[in-house]
Formats: C-alpha cells, structure tokens, sequence
C-alpha cells in the first residue's frame, strides 16, 4: 500500500477516535477547561497526529495512549464529582479580588493580574468603575464574576413588590426557510396558524431566515433579503395575543388543580375574559 494512502487512512481512523473521545470527555468550551483538561486535550491531538504520520509498525500504541488519557481524565472527572478536595486540587479555587469595596492586591500577586486586568476584565461586565463593585471573585475557569453594591444593582420588579410570572423562552419555529414543527408543538401552536402570521406580515416562508415566537403568542421574524422591512408588530395585535394567552392560563390551572372550589374560580375568570375578549375583539383587529 502506498504511504500516502496508508496516512490517510490513518488520519481518517484517528479522526474518528479523536471524535469519539472528544464526545466522551464532554462539550465544555477551551475557556471553561481547567488546566488538567487542557493538557488531555492537546496531549490527545498530538497523539492522533502520531497515530496519522507514524510509517513504523507501532502507530497503534497511539490509539493505546489516547484511550489510557481518556479514561484517566474521565476518572478524575467522576472523583471530582465526588470530592470537594480533588475538585480544588485540580481545577483550583476561586480568588477574590474585590471584598466589600476594596481591592485585594495580595490576591492581585498571587494570580498575576495587573491593576490594568482587572480593570479591563470589569469593563467586559460593564462596570467601568471599581467603586461600584462590592464584590468581585476569580473562578477557577479565569473568569471574573461582580456583585455591584446596592446602589448600582438594576432595579427589578422584585424591588419594587411586583410579582411578575415565569417568562417562557421564545421558541425557534423557522430556520433558514424550513417550518420546525417540534417547536410549533411546543406551545400549541400548527403551521396552518403560522401561514396565517406570515400572510399578515407580507412575507413568504422561503424569505424567512429566522422566526421566533415569543411567551405572548407573538411572531418575530428576520428575512434573507434585508433590505425588505418587516411590518412590527402592531400594539392591538399584542394586546390581543396576551388576553388569549391568559384566557388559556386560566383554564390550564382549572384543569390542572384537584380543589372544586379552586377549579370553578378558574374557569369562571376563564369564561368572562373570554366574553371580554369576545368584546374587545372588533376594536384591536382593525
């Protein structure tokens, strides 16, 4: 067999090993690696390229190393799951940097930050000054987490006494022109009622790059062509979408509920905002 044939049969079978291993190991990013993971990954490239070059009978001590640092770095990832101790020792701990308003520079030594990387590192959580922060920590990943003082933290409905209802992620229903029906079922929704979206924006299905639906029912879409501009969505149209939504909460918690008193509230709140939306209706679809 010619060498280059051979090589690339080997590149190609180290390829998958490398894949196998690779899903096995996990899909943290290179940011996320601690240090000993690190050095898994590239210890195991190299050996695939080994395994890919190596002309000498002994290419599949190789796949012999590969397979030994993959089941050594799994047991050290099970023993961490299991011991706090094991998990300092090889991802190390977090430092922190800021306590109660005032910088750490002893910590700032002892992981070699300069004033000019904490600074910069701040920035990145869109903090630009060091007075805001009450508390500021090193992860054992090298990312800097910030709690802000009191003063500078974003005002929440928690402030001020709101209580506010869970927020549903938005759900991708098109990509790249293509109708994604596990999505659509997700929130009970059908492509004859995305069709009929669509027809009220103007648009065609196979222009649609991204279309998203939202916790209120609404639809959100970006088109290949971006020089058409997309109609937004009109005030009434969402007004509308939200009444029919907690038309639908409500009688989702009365069949849900056991208690009989429970559930006749429901459905009667249920039933007169349905009249009300009944109402309503002529006046926010014009």
């Amino acid at each position: 067999m010619p060498d280059w044939v051979e090589i690339a049969l080997r590149t190609l079978l180290a390829m998958g090993v490398l894949f196998v291993l690779t899903k096995i190991l996990g899909k943290r990013q290179v940011s996320q690696l601690s240090l000993f993971e690190y050095i898994t990954g590239i210890t195991i490239g190299n050996l695939a390229a080994y395994v890919s070059l190596d002309l000498e009978s002994t290419w599949y001590l190789g796949l012999v190393s590969m397979t030994v640092w993959t089941v050594v770095s799994l047991g050290i990832e099970l023993l961490q799951l299991k011991s706090k101790t094991a998990r300092d020792l090889f991802d190390g701990k977090a430092t922190v940097l800021i306590k109660d308003g005032k910088i750490m520079e002893d910590n700032l030594k002892k992981e070699r930050i300069t004033t000019d990387e904490l600074m910069e590192q701040l920035r990145i959580k869109n903090v630009f000054k060091a007075a805001d922060v009450e508390f500021a920590i090193m992860e054992s990943s090298g990312d800097v987490s910030v709690l802000l003082t009191k003063e500078n933290q974003p005002l929440t409905p928690k402030h001020l006494g709101i209580n506010v209802g869970p927020e549903q992620e938005p759900q991708s229903v098109i990509m790249d022109g293509k109708i994604m029906d596990e999505p659509l079922a997700t929130i009970g929704l059908n492509r004859k009622w995305l069709d009929t979206e669509l027809e009220k924006l103007g648009v065609s299905i196979d222009n649609v790059f991204l279309g998203q639906v939202d916790s209120y029912g609404q639809l959100y879409v970006d088109l290949f062509d971006d020089q058409i501009k997309v109609p937004k969505p009109q005030k009434k149209a969402a007004l509308l979408a939200t009444l029919k939504k907690c038309e639908a909460d409500l009688e989702m918690f009365g069949l849900s509920t056991k208690e009989q008193n429970t559930k006749q509230m429901y459905e009667q709140c249920s039933k007169a905002l349905e009249e009300i939306i009944g109402e309503v209706k002529p006046l926010l679809i014009r």
